[in-house]
Formats: structure tokens, C-alpha cells, sequence
């Protein structure tokens, strides 16, 4: 029997989409399954569905096509209750069917929702922990009685005993790659699946790196390093997996895709890596790769001719009507006018009620202007290994077939700067190779000394200096992934560390918009000229760190002039009041010097 499934990615910012739930709604769909999926406010989610079977209701009735372009307008009744959003609609109030959204609007309210007989749940970071619960305590509204609720994800699979305790649902862990993870009589290994594309349609949130490939050519990590996840979420090393029979079956069925994201942890510790490299090639990623992106309308197209995910096509399609009509409005009035007109006439104004009938009849009249329109160009494609290499592993050959690929930027770990040696080394062979373009995740907060932080970023503005090579750096806080105390904030302060320095170092890096590039001078601005300047900045008030230019000659030289007249024993006071970072409270300190001191923490943001 056909079953009604549906995903769900809890409302927070992520650049990538969830790879496990595209597998899951290929999984579903290969079963015969009807494949629902969702990213965002769930409660505005309950309104839409029920919204939709309103319109399901009076569909075929003639005032059904004009309520299209109302649709948020009803469904945003439905979820407040607003009669305002009832009265902008012309002649709804004398419609007769004011009784019907009012029926919706007392489901909602009841949370008779639409229901399903699976609900799945992914999870991320633990840091996202609240949003995530909520999410899965909310989700169980759209769950049949009979049905079940599945979670898994990163979270899920590190703190499965917390999940059941906030929820009472028995997280999913690990990979789905096994048979019969979900249905115990289906032998389809769900990890192995292509995953499907379409569901990033469905909604409106738009993920930075959809245009790419999403895969693992290999799982797992032979390192067990204490500040990480992978030895639990992938516990054994698997040191081949073949891509090119689902990026054939995304090409196909998806468009081919400008880049490749693989998201292996320890890939130069495969000893098929020689394999991998030329796989990848054969994919199209070989040096100096170029991709001509497809026909958006054409894939979509065949896909809803085809029947597969239907309101994905739909929407789709009416986005790409949508981004027309916006080029005809700029290029060619007239012809504007006749799109206009044309799509009203054939009901094709909105997704909520273009029926996928009309779009196939439509089919001839808007490729020729699609095409007419919009002209492909060729783009470079490259391959990312998100997660990066292992700096340890890194030698001339395999720096050398690395070079074979159109990779950028080449990720390479550099978690500690007692390793500085094996990281410089590993980035002189990239460059002796021709790989300029490189970048790095700076583990801070973890044992490491505030000092270890700056050593590090200055030692990548010299290679970049040195040896004419572009190297991003993102230093990136260390957080406990299942301290109870922990898990559930971003509250963890390194042995080494205080609240004060982190805060620093943050305000910083928001300046930089999170990384450190190429350029002296930039690096200096940011983070001082040397280690005594490093520590000033730390030191300083968060206000004249933010606004640094702003204050430099005045307010921050007052505070530095200051801060330097202390003696040893008024300085080390006035740092344990500091490195608390909480200026609200403090009482009027007994040493006046101090207390001048303490002040220009307290100056209001906006001065």
C-alpha cells in the first residue's frame, strides 16, 4: 500500500543540503511511496497543508483560480486567525466559502493536521540541540496514530539517549548501510542510493551549494582524534566507493551539476586513492574541466511527464515562468504582455493552482521562449573535498595525482600547530604541483593557547607571500559533542581559553566575514603584528575590536595607555574581572585604576 512520507530538516542555517534525507526520498519513492519534504517553520508548514486541502475542495470551481495568487494570504489565516488577511481578497467574504477556511482554521488551532505515516526527522550539530527537539516534538502532529517517527543525523547518532529522553523516539544511528534499516523486508542499501535532487524544490529555502554532486568515495578515518565525531558516526573505514552510476543517474534524471562535493574524512589513507582520483576524472573533473549547465525546463519537464515528485515539477516550472516573465518586462513589452496573458488564460499564474495538465499543454509556447531566453554558458566546474586531507599522509604522488583534478580549494587540515612542520610541507608540494588555491578549519579552544591560533594564521600569510598561493583560513571553535553540560550550547571554554579571548576572537572574525586570507597588512589589522598586539586585541573592549578604525586614535589609545600603567597585581585583577566577559553587574572596584579600567568595557555599543 502506497504510504505518505515526510521529511524534515529543522529550521536552521546550513550551506549543504541533507544528503540523508534525498537518500531517504529516493529510498521512498523506488518503494512506491508518496515523498513530502520540508525545511522550515512548522507550524506555517501544518497551515500550508491544510490550505492545500482547501483549495483540494473547491478545486474546479471558477473562483479556485483566482484565490491562487491569495494562497499565503489564506494559508497565513489559517496559522493566525488574522481576519485581515480575509478582507484583501475581493469578494471572498461573499464567496460562500468563508465557512470552509474557517473549518481549517479551528483544525489548525485543534492541531488536527494533515497526517502521515512516516515522519523522518535529521538532526546536525549538537549545537543545534533545542531547535532540533522542538522540531521532533512538533513533527509528531503530522504522525498517523499507526505511523512511525524516524530520526537519525549527526546528533541522533552521538547522543541517542538524550534524544529518546526529550522525545521518546528511538533515534536511528549511524548510516543507513544496511538492508532493512527502515522496512525490514526491503533489501535496498539506502546509503548506496543517487539522491534525489527534486525535494530541494519543494521549498523555498535555498542551499549555498545545491549545484554540486553530494558524495563519499570513501567512509570513515584511520585517525582517533579526541575532538572528533567521525570514529562514531563512521566507525569503519571503507576505502572505495564508486560514484559514477549515480552521478550517470543525476545527470540524467537531476542535470548534470557544476561541482563535486565529496565528503570523505580521511581519503589519502585509501589504498585505492589511485582509483578514486581517476573515477573522479572520469566524471568530468579532470583539470581544466568546464560544464555547460542544462536545460533547468527540459529536466523538469520529462521529470513531471514522468511523474516523479510532481509538486516539485510544478513549482518548479512556475519559478521558471516567474524568471521569464521578470526578463520579458526588461527586454520586450509586447511579448510580456502576451506571456502574461497567455498563462492567465491557461491557469498558470501559480503553483497552488497550475494543474500539471496545463503545463504539458503549454509545453510548445514556453520552450520556444525559454529557449529563446535563456542561453546556456560554459562554466568551470571543481571538486571540493569538503572535509579535507590529512596533512600527515600528504606526499609528492599523491600531491601529484591530486593535481590531476580541477580541485578547488584544496582543503588541508591543520589542527595543531605542533604539526606546522608536516602543514608546510604538505603545502609547498601543492604548490610545487600547481595547486594555488587552498584553505584550512584552524581547530581553536580545544588544548591549544590563544598564542597557537595566531602562530598559525601567520604562518599561512607568509606561505601565501612565499610562495604565491591563496590560502583561506577559518579558525573554527572546538565544542564538546556529548558533554552534558555542553552539548546543548556554545558555552565550552578551553583549559587554555576564557570567555573574554573567545569573544575576541569572534568579533574578529565577524569583521572578516569568518576567514583570513591572503595579505600582511589585512592579517596585522585583524589579529595585531605580533603576539604582544595579538593579546592587546584580546584584551580589548569588544566595542573598539568591532569598530577599530572608529576608536583607534581616541577611546582604544586611552584604554591601551591605561591598560599598560597597570602594575603586575591591578593587571591581574582587572584580567580575572575581564575574562569573565560580563561587564553588567560589576560593583565599584576598590582600586580606582581599576575601575577607569573596567569602565570602558561598559560603554554602550552604539557610541
Amino acid at each position: 500500500m502506497k504510504r505518505k512520507v515526510l521529511l524534515i530538516e529543522p529550521d536552521y542555517k546550513n550551506k549543504y543540503p541533507p544528503l540523508g534525507l534525498m537518500k531517504l526520498a529516493m529510498y521512498f519513492r523506488q518503494c512506491g511511496d508518496y515523498v513530502r519534504f520540508y525545511k522550515g517553520d512548522l507550524k506555517e508548514f501544518a497551515a500550508r497543508l491544510l490550505c492545500e486541502e482547501f483549495f483540494s475542495v473547491i478545486k474546479g470551481e471558477p473562483y479556485y483560480y483566482v484565490l491562487g495568487k491569495y494562497f499565503y494570504k489564506l494559508e497565513n489565516y489559517i496559522k493566525t486567525g488574522k481576519l485581515d488577511n480575509l478582507e484583501v481578497i475581493p469578494g471572498f467574504r461573499y464567496s460562500g466559502y468563508e465557512d470552509i477556511i474557517r473549518r481549517y482554521r479551528r483544525c489548525f488551532q485543534d492541531f488536527n493536521f494533515i497526517k502521515f505515516d512516516i515522519v523522518a526527522v535529521t538532526s546536525l550539530f549538537t549545537f543545534y540541540w533545542q531547535k532540533t527537539i522542538d522540531t521532533i516534538n512538533y513533527a509528531k502532529n503530522f504522525c498517523k496514530k499507526s505511523g512511525r517517527i524516524l530520526v537519525g543525523g549527526i546528533a541522533a547518532t552521538i547522543l541517542p539517549e538524550y534524544i529518546f529522553k526529550e522525545t521518546g523516539v528511538k533515534a536511528l544511528t549511524g548510516l543507513l548501510d544496511k538492508p532493512g534499516v527502515i522496512d525490514a523486508d526491503n533489501n535496498i542499501i539506502i546509503d548506496e542510493l543517487p539522491p534525489d535532487y527534486s525535494i530541494l524544490d519543494e521549498i523555498d529555502y535555498k542551499y549555498p551549494s545545491s549545484d554540486a554532486y553530494l558524495a563519499y568515495m570513501t567512509r570513515g578515518c584511520i585517525r582517533q582524534c579526541s575532538f572528533c565525531a567521525v570514529p562514531r558516526l563512521e566507525p569503519s573505514y571503507k576505502s572505495y566507493i564508486s560514484i559514477k552510476q549515480n552521478i550517470d543517474y543525476i545527470d540524467k534524471n537531476f542535470g548534470a551539476k557544476k561541482d563535486l562535493l565529496l565528503m570523505d574524512n580521511n581519503v589519502l589513507a585509501s589504498p585505492e586513492f589511485d582509483k578514486i582520483i581517476e573515477e573522479i576524472k572520469s566524471c568530468g573533473f579532470a583539470k581544466g574541466a568546464y560544464y555547460v549547465k542544462p536545460n533547468e525546463y527540459e529536466i523538469a519537464f520529462n521529470n513531471l511527464k514522468n511523474n516523479f515528485n510532481e509538486r516539485a515539477c510544478v513549482k518548479k516550472i512556475i519559478n521558471l515562468y516567474d524568471n521569464l516573465a521578470e526578463r520579458l518586462a526588461k527586454s520586450d513589452a509586447k511579448e510580456s504582455g502576451k506571456f502574461y496573458i497567455f498563462r492567465e488564460e491557461n491557469n498558470l499564474l501559480y503553483a497552488e493552482t497550475a494543474s500539471t495538465e496545463d503545463i504539458l499543454d503549454a509545453d510548445s509556447y514556453f520552450r520556444n521562449l525559454y529557449n529563446k531566453y535563456f542561453k546556456a554558458s560554459k562554466r568551470m566546474r571543481f571538486i571540493d573535498f569538503n572535509q579535507g586531507i590529512d596533512a600527515r599522509l600528504i606526499n609528492d604522488d599523491n600531491m601529484q595525482k591530486l593535481a590531476e583534478l580541477n580541485i578547488k580549494p584544496l582543503r588541508i587540515a591543520f589542527d595543531h600547530y605542533e604539526q606546522r612542520g608536516i602543514y608546510i610541507n604538505a603545502v609547498k608540494l601543492a604548490a610545487k604541483h600547481g595547486i594555488k588555491d587552498l584553505s584550512n578549519y584552524l581547530l581553536y579552544n580545544f588544548n591549544d593557547r590563544p598564542e597557537d591560533l595566531y602562530k598559525r594564521l601567520e604562518i599561512n600569510v607568509d606561505l601565501c607571500e612565499e610562495l604565491d598561493v591563496a590560502i583561506y583560513s577559518f579558525p573554527m571553535k572546538y565544542h564538546p559533542i556529548d558533554d552534558p553540560e555542553y552539548f546543548k550550547n556554545r558555552d565550552y571554554i578551553g583549559v587554555n581559553w576564557n570567555r573574554k579571548f573567545i569573544r575576541a576572537v569572534q568579533a574578529v572574525l565577524n569583521a572578516t566575514q569568518g576567514k583570513i586570507g591572503r595579505g600582511k597588512n589585512y592579517f596585522h589589522e585583524a589579529f595585531g603584528r605580533d603576539l604582544n598586539e595579538f593579546f592587546n586585541i584580546l584584551w580589548m573592549p569588544e566595542n573598539f575590536i568591532i569598530n577599530r578604525f572608529k576608536y583607534k586614535e581616541n577611546l582604544t589609545r586611552e584604554w591601551h595607555e591605561k591598560f599598560c600603567s597597570l602594575n603586575g597585581d591591578e593587571k591581574a585583577e582587572a584580567q580575572k574581572i575581564i575574562a569573565q566577559n560580563d561587564f553588567n553587574f560589576i560593583n565599584k572596584n576598590k582600586n580606582s585604576k581599576v575601575s577607569e579600567i573596567l569602565e570602558f568595557y561598559r560603554l554602550p555599543k552604539d557610541r
